[in-house]
């Protein structure tokens, strides 16, 4: 006798993203309409306008550094504070954050300390805070490579009963590299308690999103792996954080992973090296300009009666005290030893690396 086939029916496909971008506040200032997010309180927003004030002071800090020589480099998320800010306080205590080299904004938002951040930018150390503590991977400037240890430790922490899930920072040239498509993939399959969250802004360097993809939206790509896609407006911080936090409050309940499109935009170049004047037009600048994310907040709280010109002008020193603290701690010269680079990479030092730190040790004089 034949064995019996058992007809399985096939998994209900996730619904397709909206073309348009979701939000919540439109580039007036204004409230929209019926969404399908919900929308945060005023504590909340006005939470999300002061960590905007406070991450672009540190941000434009940070860029004034890099031009004076005392960073190596540093990569401005100047246009996209939605994002960062949005993202970081929608994380739960027991979350883990996965940021790239675009995402010091959000880890600052986060309590890492800002001279830790700037650490690796530096040039000092592969990494200038202690990942545990803060539950922040470190930065990584490879694109996508982060995402698939973000799937690993969410998957594990679900494994171990641990309620917590993890959210991955990446731009819109990471969906392009085999390791996003490894970590969706995975995800998805496994029900992994991991957020995607895709800063599309619009550029990978010099490559527009029209030469990487073809899908209708990158939320789109969502669908392909089996779960659930989400195009918000990136600029729209109140936006941001509902989906998010909606999308990581489901991943701890074991609905799986979701990948979110934040449509945002770089307003500075690329990093402090690089001339977006030969790649963009300036009539796209004065566009993304009139969308400004920390215009839009303000506005919105203003006319509710949430925030005041006082209000303004204590986030605004706030940002001012933590830019002369990052200016002090980064006029210091750090005591370093070349040793030290063999520090915090493996918990077992393999034998060639314990030869090279012998050579290099024998070479610079170091006991």
């Amino acid at each position: 006798m034949k064995p019996s086939r058992t007809a399985h029916a096939p998994a209900q496909a996730p619904p397709l993203p909206s073309a348009e971008p979701i939000a919540l506040v439109d580039r007036t200032g204004r409230r929209t309409g019926e969404s399908a997010l919900a929308g945060p309180d005023q504590d909340v927003l006005t939470e999300l306008l002061r960590g905007m004030v406070v991450g672009r002071r540190f941000d434009r800090q940070a860029g004034a550094l890099a031009r004076q020589g005392r960073l190596a480099v540093y990569p401005s998320s100047r246009g996209q504070e939605a994002c960062q800010v949005g993202a970081a306080l929608a994380l739960g205590g027991r979350d883990w954050l996965f940021p790239t080299y675009r995402d010091s904004v959000a880890l600052v938002t986060r309590g890492v300390d800002p001279a830790e951040v700037l650490t690796l930018l530096r040039g000092d150390w592969h990494s200038g805070y202690d990942p545990h503590r803060h539950r922040c991977a470190p930065q990584c400037t490879p694109l996508a490579t982060s995402a698939p240890h973000a799937v690993g430790l969410a998957w594990a922490a679900r494994r171990a009963g641990e309620e917590a899930a993890a959210l991955v920072l990446m731009g819109d040239g990471a969906t392009s590299e085999g390791d996003a498509h490894e970590a969706f993939n995975f995800a998805a399959v496994w029900r992994a308690p991991v957020v995607f969250l895709v800063q599309n802004n619009q550029w990978a360097i010099s490559v527009p999103v029209r030469k990487q993809s073809a899908a209708p939206t990158l939320a789109h790509k969502a669908v392909g792996y089996g779960m659930p896609g989400l195009h918000v407006d990136g600029n729209d911080a109140a936006a941001v954080y509902a989906a998010v936090s909606g999308a990581l409050q489901a991943a701890r309940a074991g609905a799986g992973p979701a990948l979110i499109e934040a449509r945002t935009y770089r307003m500075d170049p690329h990093t402090n090296s690089d001339d977006p004047g030969r790649y963009r037009d300036p009539a796209d600048d004065r566009y993304w300009a009139e969308r400004d994310p920390l215009d839009r907040l303000e506005a919105l709280l203003r006319s509710e009666g949430a925030v005041d010109d006082a209000a303004m002008e204590r986030f605004a020193a706030e940002g001012e005290r933590l830019a002369a603290r990052v200016r002090e701690r980064m006029a210091a010269e750090d005591d370093l030893s070349p040793g030290d680079l063999f520090e915090h990479v493996y918990a077992s030092v393999p034998e060639h690396l314990r030869r090279q730190r012998e050579d290099l040790s024998a070479a610079s004089g170091e006991d």
